[in-house]
Order: C-alpha cells, then sequence, then structure tokens
C-alpha cells in the first residue's frame, strides 16, 4: 500500500483505529473501532465526520471558465450566483456519464469542481481535450493542496457554527455557500453531502490545516465515519455511486445519464448553454423519460432501463449484479445492495422520534425495464434463490429536520387510525354536539390564544357571521352598459348588497385608499387574484397568443420573514415566468442588513431593482412586526423611471395600518392586500386596496383585479363572514389608534 496515495488526515484516521483499504488509488478508511453499523447510526442521530480528500479538485478561472464549464458539464453553471453550488454531470458525446460532479462557486471569478477520486485522471484527460478550444479558461488541480472535509448530520450545526471565529455558516438552503474562519484557518462550507442528511456540510480548507480541524470537530462529537458507512449512507438515500448507476451496469453495458432521476436536476438544455458535449443524446433521453413518466413507451429504445429503489421483503441481501425477475422474465440487475441499519421511529406525526432501537433492512439500486413502476413486485435472483422485492419510492425522507426520516416498505401502506366512530347516527350528533361545545369553551374561556395569524374576533362579530347570508349566494360585478352599476346574479341580495357597499368604504377609509376589493375570502387568495390580474393586464394588448407571465418579480425570501402566498412555492407559482438563465421561477429576493436579517438592505436593493427591473416589488413578512421601506423603494423606482408595480402583502400587519406603525399608500404603494383575521379584528377573509385614478392606465389593472375576483376566483365569496367583516371594520375604525400603540408597544417594535 506504500505506492497508494494518502490524505493529509491519514495519521488522524490511524490514531482513530481505522481499518484502511485502497480505494480510488488512495488509501483511505473504511471504518473506525466502532464499525460500519454504528457509524451510519451515529451519523443519522448525531453527526459523522468524513474524509473526501480522496476525491478530485480542481479550479477553474480565467475569461473564458464559463463557456468551458457550460460545455464539458451538463448543467447550467451560467444559474449559479456567487455563494451557490450545483449537482451536474460530465457527460461525453453518446450522453454517458464520465462522471458526475459537484460545482461551486465560492468566488467571483473562479469554480470549483469535485469529481470521483476514482475518475480524477480520466476526468482530467478529458477536460484537456477541450480546453485548448477555450485559450483564456484555467484549469488547475488541487487535489492535494486543498483538504475536502464532509460533516453530516443533526448535530452539525451546532458542531460547526460553535467553532467558527469569523464569517457564518452559508443560508439554511441546500446548496449555498460561505466562508467562514475557525481559529486562523480559513474554512470554504458548502451546505452539501452525500448521506441524505438535511443538515449536512462539505468544508475546504488548505490541507495542512484539516488535521487540525478533524481533531477539533471530534472534540465536539462529531463521530468519524468510513467509507462503508459512507456507502450505506448514500444508498439508504438512494444517490448515485459512479461505476453503478452511472457509467456501465454490471454487465458492462452503458448507462443513459437520465436512467439516473437525479439527472432532471443535473442536466440544463437552456439556450444559453449551446451545443454542449452530448446535448443531442441527452436531448433524446430527456424526451424518453418525460413520455415514460406519462407511461408512453414510444421511446423506450433511447431510455430502456430506469434506476429505481427496491426492497428485499424476502430473505436475503441483493448485491450488486444480482438479476432482477418479474414472473419468469429478468427484468433488469440490481446496481447497488446491502443491509443497511436505521434507527426505528416511535410516535406519530409531528411526535415522531428516533428511538434507542435500530434494526435492518435489505435494500439496493436496480437498474429496471422502463415500463415498470413503484408498487411492483419482482423477485431477485440470490445464489439461485429467488427472493421477493418491490419498488419503492424512497427509503429515507428529510423534509422534517433536523433528522431524516427512514420509510420501510411496510409503513407506506399502514392503515390509518379510524376517524370514524361505531355509534349510531343520533348518538354520533350528540357526541358531535358535546365535543363542538366543548371545543368552543375551551378556545374561548380556558386557554390563552398565542397564535399570532388567529385574531379572537368580538362575540357580536361571530354572531353577525352566521345569519342568514351565511351560505346564500351573491355574484355580480359591473355592468358599464349600465353606468358601471352592480349587477347582482341572484336575488333578495339587497342586504348583502349593502353590507359590501358599506364594508368597501370602511376599508377604503381604514387602508387610506380609493378602491378596495372585499370578495376574496383569505389573503392567499386575494394576492392570487392580484397576480392573475396583473397577467391579465400584461396581456391587454394580445388576446391570442399564448399569455406571458409577470416577467421579473422582487420579494422577501420566507426564510427572512417573507409571507408564503408571496413565494413561488404558495400563490406566485403560476404567474411568474421561469428565469431562462436561472431555470427557475424569475423570483429575486431583498438582500439584508448583516446587523438584521429582517431589515431590508436599501442600497444594495437599489443596485438589485437596476440589474433586474422588476414589473412586481411585493413588501411584507409574515409574523414578522417590522417596518418595510415603502418610501425608499418607491423613490429608487421612481428616480430609475422603472415601471413597476408596488405591493405591500401586510397579511399579519393588517390591523396595525396608520400612523403609529406605517400608511402604505401615503408612502407609495400601489396595491396593498392582506388577511382581515390577524392583527385586523376580523373574520377569515381577505382583501385588496388599490388608489388608482381612473384616468391612468393601471385602472386598467384594477379592473382586472375586479375580474379575477369574480368570477375568475370565486362565485361563493362567504357572505356570512362578510357581514361579520363590516363589523369588525367599524370596530378597526373606532380603536385602530390605542389598539396599535398597546400591539407595537408589546411587540416592542421599534
Amino acid at each position: 500500500m506504500s505506492e497508494l496515495l494518502r490524505t493529509a488526515l491519514f495519521a488522524n484516521h490511524v490514531q482513530n483505529g481505522a481499518q484502511m483499504v485502497e480505494f480510488g488509488g488512495w488509501e483511505m478508511p473504511v471504518q473506525y473501532t466502532q464499525g460500519i453499523i454504528s457509524e451510519h447510526l451515529a451519523c443519522r442521530k448525531s453527526a459523522g465526520l468524513f474524509d473526501v480528500s480522496h476525491m478530485g479538485r480542481f479550479i477553474v478561472r480565467g475569461k473564458e471558465a464559463l463557456p468551458f464549464l457550460q460545455q464539458v458539464l451538463s448543467n447550467n453553471a451560467a444559474a449559479l450566483e456567487l455563494e451557490e453550488s450545483q449537482y451536474t454531470m460530465v457527460p461525453n458525446q453518446w450522453g454517458v456519464a464520465v462522471d458526475d460532479a459537484y460545482l461551486y462557486r465560492f468566488r467571483e471569478d473562479e469554480y470549483l469542481l469535485v469529481v470521483n477520486a476514482a475518475n480524477r485522471a480520466r476526468n482530467l484527460e478529458h477536460f484537456q481535450q477541450v480546453l485548448p478550444q477555450y485559450p483564456e479558461a484555467m484549469l488547475i488541480d488541487r487535489t492535494v493542496e486543498l483538504a475536502m472535509l464532509s460533516l453530516q448530520g443533526p448535530d452539525s450545526k451546532r458542531i460547526l457554527e460553535g467553532l467558527l471565529t469569523g464569517g457564518s455558516l452559508p443560508e439554511p438552503m441546500r446548496n449555498r455557500l460561505s466562508t467562514a474562519e475557525i481559529d486562523s484557518m480559513s474554512v470554504w462550507i458548502g451546505r452539501t453531502g452525500y448521506t441524505g442528511e438535511p443538515l449536512a456540510f462539505e468544508l475546504f480548507l488548505e490541507s495542512g490545516h484539516a488535521p487540525a480541524l478533524w481533531d477539533r470537530l471530534c472534540q465536539q462529537g462529531a463521530t468519524p465515519v468510513g467509507l462503508g458507512a459512507r456507502d450505506t449512507l448514500r444508498l439508504e438515500a438512494a444517490l448515485p455511486l459512479y461505476g453503478h448507476e452511472l457509467g456501465t451496469d454490471p454487465e458492462g453495458k452503458e448507462i443513459p445519464v437520465f436512467a439516473c432521476p437525479l439527472a432532471r436536476f443535473a442536466v440544463s438544455f437552456a439556450e444559453d448553454k449551446g451545443a454542449y458535449i452530448g446535448r443531442e443524446p441527452l436531448a433524446k433521453q430527456f424526451e424518453a423519460f418525460k413520455r415514460i413518466m406519462d407511461g408512453d413507451m414510444s421511446c423506450k429504445s433511447d431510455l430502456p432501463r430506469i434506476i429505481r429503489p427496491i426492497e428485499v421483503t424476502g430473505r436475503g441481501v441483493a448485491r450488486a449484479g444480482t438479476p432482477v425477475f418479474k414472473g419468469k422474465g429478468q427484468v433488469g440487475l440490481v446496481t447497488s445492495g446491502t443491509m443497511v441499519p436505521f434507527w426505528k421511529v416511535a410516535g406519530r406525526g409531528i411526535e415522531s422520534r428516533l428511538s434507542e432501537q435500530s434494526g435492518r433492512r435489505a435494500i439496493g439500486l436496480a437498474l429496471l425495464d422502463s415500463e415498470l413502476a413503484e408498487g411492483d413486485s419482482l423477485e431477485v435472483d440470490i445464489r439461485g434463490r429467488r427472493a421477493e422485492a418491490v419498488i419503492v419510492p424512497y427509503f429515507l425522507r428529510n423534509e422534517a429536520p433536523p433528522f431524516s426520516w427512514p420509510v420501510l416498505h411496510h409503513e407506506l401502506d399502514e392503515e390509518r387510525p379510524a376517524a370514524h366512530r361505531d355509534e349510531a347516527p343520533l348518538e354520533a350528533v350528540r357526541n358531535l354536539v358535546d365535543r363542538a361545545l366543548d371545543n368552543h369553551q375551551w378556545r374561548q374561556r380556558r386557554c390563552i390564544n398565542l397564535i399570532p395569524s388567529e385574531q379572537t374576533a368580538s362575540p357580536l362579530c361571530r354572531m353577525l357571521s352566521i345569519t342568514d347570508p351565511s351560505g346564500r349566494y351573491a355574484e355580480h360585478k359591473q355592468v358599464k352598459a349600465f353606468k358601471e352599476a352592480e349587477v347582482f346574479y341572484y336575488q333578495a341580495t339587497d342586504f348583502i348588497g349593502q353590507v359590501e357597499d358599506l364594508l368597501r368604504f370602511e376599508m377604503e377609509r381604514f387602508l387610506g385608499c380609493r378602491q378596495a376589493e372585499i370578495r376574496p375570502i383569505s389573503g392567499q387568495m386575494a394576492n392570487m387574484a392580484v397576480f392573475s390580474g396583473l397577467v391579465d393586464f400584461l396581456n391587454r394588448a394580445d388576446r391570442k397568443l399564448e399569455q406571458r407571465r409577470i416577467r421579473k418579480v422582487i420579494n422577501n425570501h420566507i426564510i427572512k420573514g417573507g409571507h408564503l402566498s408571496a413565494q413561488p412555492m404558495g400563490a406566485l407559482r403560476d404567474f411568474v415566468q421561469r428565469d431562462p438563465v436561472g431555470e427557475k421561477p424569475a423570483v429575486v429576493n431583498f438582500p439584508v442588513r448583516r446587523d438584521n436579517p429582517y431589515a431590508i438592505d436599501l442600497e444594495a436593493t437599489r443596485r438589485l431593482i437596476q440589474e433586474h427591473q422588476p414589473e412586481l416589488i411585493i413588501l411584507g413578512k409574515s409574523m414578522v412586526i417590522h417596518k418595510e421601506p415603502v418610501a425608499q423603494i418607491r423613490a429608487m423606482l421612481d428616480e430609475a423611471g422603472i415601471n413597476c408595480l408596488l405591493m405591500y402583502d401586510m397579511a399579519h400587519v393588517l390591523g396595525l395600518i396608520g400612523p403609529s406603525f406605517q400608511e402604505p399608500f401615503r408612502e407609495g404603494a400601489d396595491l396593498v392586500t392582506g388577511s382581515t383575521h390577524k392583527t385586523f379584528f376580523g373574520t377569515q377573509r381577505g382583501v385588496i386596496g388599490a388608489d388608482f385614478d381612473k384616468e391612468e392606465i393601471r385602472w386598467e389593472l384594477w379592473e382586472a383585479i375586479q375580474r379575477r375576483a369574480f368570477p375568475g376566483s370565486m362565485s361563493n365569496h362567504h357572505l356570512g363572514t362578510l357581514v361579520g367583516l363590516l363589523l369588525a371594520a367599524y370596530e378597526m375604525n373606532t380603536f385602530n389608534e390605542p389598539y396599535q400603540q398597546a400591539v407595537l408597544e408589546n411587540a416592542k417594535v421599534p
């Protein structure tokens, strides 16, 4: 083993009792004294520390660095902003992976590309064949000089954060990066990893500093983990390994890149990438993949088999190369397989927890005929004996941090506890009434409600909400032929018509504007009506071609307090274009101040507005009572001459509108949306306010918003709560000042 390469942490591994083996030309720890199972479980419940310095690390810089990367990598390197990373493939001209890799952008003018250890020389040779086409691109192998550690698991954030002496951890989102200091060591940190853990970090630093950092991390509670457990962890996360799920299969046949499900996130067909290596065959594979997802096998020849996770439900363990059968016919091969440990889960739902008991299960990844689907029963041939297996959707889920959660096949079909009771109808009615009354008394009298998004409406407001208009219809719209009179589609609507007129007046008075749309039944629906109305307005000159969406939006990120309904994951999703460069919703988040993550950095915002020329800016936060810089942003837009709609989503602070907090229309907002049941006294509804002149062009926007409220969003607009809301509006306009001052004082708003 003396000819093998050694990482800077070799002595640390020996000191920790590691069993060293050859891997990819390096002498690496396969396990430590506690063994693979214990290391796997430690990573899942606390934190695992990995030496991954054997992986290849290339620095790419120069004026043609980006064009070079766009040519040799499958993903869109141009989509990477500073301090972002992405998973990618290195394809050959036939659409087969030379390797899979990770691309990091820690610095403005250079990239870090991490490749597999065994493919380092192969990648280098492949890249050097292309480099002459890009004379101003530099490729530098930093594998030896730059160490790479991986810290993964629920305790990893606590451990790493406790060691920082400068800088900060990356933003809490996958693939984000930062530069920090630990003692005197400069460390690049990425929220990336190969374990499936939701809390995951990979660290890059000069090799000479790596032993000291390794020891510090171990002293803080990280468990050293070898390559053995690294493999079981990545298998449980259903992540591919080159030479198994990528490259060639156990029979030596080339595997199309799109046979790996992660290819959807690793391959780009952005126009700016041009004709990169392998683009044409990859496009054919992608078309086949999309059709296969729809049950269409017409292009199966371009993607005959796909990697799928399987669980062996019979006896035995499937290893790489194990044949897979359905009935009498062979339908594929296992590409990776072993017995994997897991922590048993106690409790249910939000009360779930990892217990002190562990189990083991036989799982694998298999390259299977494309027509097979999740839930299909299979058999694997283990040394001449058939064992039952099944295609599963996943082995592990990580959307409930700080833990990842094992999902066993038999648990997927477990019946939920029955909601019904075996009781006679009369008894069921009596029980329902008794429970409802008891719950009402408990919520109203016996507990203090501290949920910030729930207002306790007055008894009179609640009573009015169940009066006769409740459950009825009162659809109406303005008809220009009748001098814009509101025409109702139903009879006996005089009362509710008067209520709506009065409510509009009271809401306009409270909001400080001239228009109010009071039909939305939630703040989210109010936002959807605005977004839909804006799309309608933007396309008013062309009603034949496909309607374009909002070109660019600036808003608060949800982690910085942005309201859910103003996010691409919420109501904004269907109304904003996808950025052709970033290949994601064309939404840019406000930069925030270092001293206050909930305060917008105005100078950086000025540059952002100039760069992106947005059509819509959305201010407003959820549960964070923090003033927004409406006037300052209005001034920026006016100075730059940018035609942009300035909207304030006041969902959580609607009831605070006034001199004590903010007066959005006086400060320059075009639109205000909000929920009427949070800081506002009312029933659960939404509202839209605007302040347009009838003579201005944007009056057509207001008309579009009204059309998208009805008939675009709803027909039944919940008349009972509308009556209750009118009473609440009277209350707000009477008691708003002392109430608002008390709320702000209690919340300690400066």
